[in-house]
């Protein structure tokens, strides 16, 4: 085979056999395939698609590029949760300890800052000390141990996607609905759960704009894992505005310390009115998590006992010790809370009255890529202490001249950027309704 006559078969509309498939990913893995030729091959994806049993066998394929982590022998249940990718998504922060504290076990190996989205591992790596570089053992003692454990890829686990993950960032073919299955796919087979709830998002800040396209993605989502033998959960959520109230790595972690109950331990934080969205998305996952797990009936009581949870210390607990067991040095952690910024700070205010009706999610995690909260090119270092606060949300009235939000940076130039980027984010008017914005717009479930 040739590498070129397999982009031309797809760029002709071909499907790829699993035998080509192979190929291509060992080849790319081993370093006989160049970046080039699968840049070209990942765009010809993009605009040709690939065949439901095409994406299947690239995702066996690309789950046996490398190991996979065995959790066999745990207690259970084991069962993640994963996310399309938005701006302020900082729900596996929270809902990982939360689940994790009623005994079911959340083995999640997560991503990194993908297009204008921000990535988990980048956010956890903030805080001092905290590492995602598990080797299997220690994965499996953590999951053990804690409840949960927060990984990412390592040069031995799913290598292929690990490395196509990067190139997708760059050579903008992200937004592929078989790529974007693939992905999640075969990283959620690779750690070892048995069950997955899917958040898909959807909305202009995410890489499913419009429903019917979220809709798809969920579809391909649950019917390749069915497929495979897995239980599938796919809720399709809100994500036209940012998430909460901080986009940013570290900025992200606060706001989760703050409404996993983290308040007074450590910092002057406390849950608002910014993280309303956020805890709704959190909770109607979590008690998906629940249900599965057979500690719920339906979600309403898997969102009560959640509730609860929260509000008793539970969920901060096991997130606290989730953070020794990944190295994290927990006394300057806590010290860092509320007070960690970068030393350049800019508000950015409201050009007239009115009622904000929404805050342009794509524009706003474009101007964090450009602080440094996620990556230009794949080489790129993230900044752990550069975002951006939004001090209003949708539905809240505001005057000429307030501060719409505030852009943490390290230099004057990242902070024009920001600014500039920024511009026509804030939908302001005047002598309008303000219409409620529902976060659950779709779920689906296969247990």
């Amino acid at each position: 085979m040739r590498a070129s006559d397999l982009i031309s078969k797809k760029r002709n509309g071909g499907s790829l056999s699993r035998e080509e498939l192979h190929f291509l990913m060992q080849g790319y893995v081993s370093g006989t395939i160049p970046d080039y030729q699968i840049s070209a091959w990942l765009m010809a994806v993009y605009f040709r698609g690939m065949t439901r049993e095409e994406a299947a066998d690239l995702t066996r394929e690309m789950i046996d590029s490398g190991s996979t982590i065995d959790l066999s022998g745990l207690t259970g249940p084991l069962i993640d949760k994963h996310s399309t990718g938005g701006v302020g998504d900082k729900v596996s922060l929270i809902l990982a300890p939360l689940v994790a504290s009623f005994g079911i076990q959340v083995p999640m190996m997560s991503g990194r800052a993908l297009g204008h989205t921000g990535g988990t591992l980048d956010k956890l790596e903030s805080i001092p000390g905290y590492t995602t570089a598990l080797s299997p053992e220690d994965f499996r003692r953590i999951v053990s141990e804690v409840g949960f454990a927060m990984t990412g890829q390592s040069e031995t686990i799913v290598p292929a996607d690990r490395k196509l993950y990067a190139l997708r960032d760059v050579t903008a073919t992200v937004e592929s609905i078989p790529l974007i299955t693939t992905s999640i796919l075969s990283k959620k087979f690779a750690e070892g759960a048995d069950t997955f709830v899917f958040d898909v998002k959807c909305g202009r800040g995410a890489f499913m704009k419009e429903l019917d396209q979220a809709k798809e993605l969920a579809a391909h989502l649950t019917e390749t894992g069915r497929h495979l033998g897995k239980g599938v959960i796919a809720v399709i959520t809100n994500m036209d505005d940012p998430l909460g109230a901080m986009v940013g790595n570290f900025l992200e972690v606060e706001e989760s310390a703050a409404c996993l109950g983290g308040s007074g331990r450590g910092g002057e934080l406390a849950t608002d009115r910014r993280s309303e969205d956020l805890m709704s998305v959190t909770l109607r996952l979590a008690a998906w998590m629940l249900v599965a797990g057979g500690k719920a009936k339906d979600v309403d009581e898997g969102e009560a006992m959640c509730h609860e949870h929260l509000g008793n210390g539970a969920a901060w607990e096991t997130f606290v010790r989730n953070v020794k067991a990944q190295g994290g040095d927990e006394k300057e952690f806590l010290s860092r809370l509320g007070h960690y910024r970068a030393p350049l700070r800019h508000a950015v205010p409201a050009e007239h009255e009115g009622v904000l009706f929404g805050i342009d999610a794509f524009k706003t995690g474009m101007a964090s890529v450009y602080l440094g909260v996620g990556r230009n090119r794949a080489e790129d270092d993230v900044l752990p202490d550069v975002g951006i606060e939004l001090l209003k949300k949708p539905g809240e009235e505001v005057a000429r001249g307030e501060a719409l939000c505030r852009i943490y940076a390290r230099t004057q130039e990242a902070v024009d950027l920001a600014v500039e980027t920024l511009d026509g984010a804030f939908d302001i008017r005047t002598g309008e309704t303000f219409p409620p914005k529902t976060m659950i717009l779709d779920e689906q479930a296969e247990l």
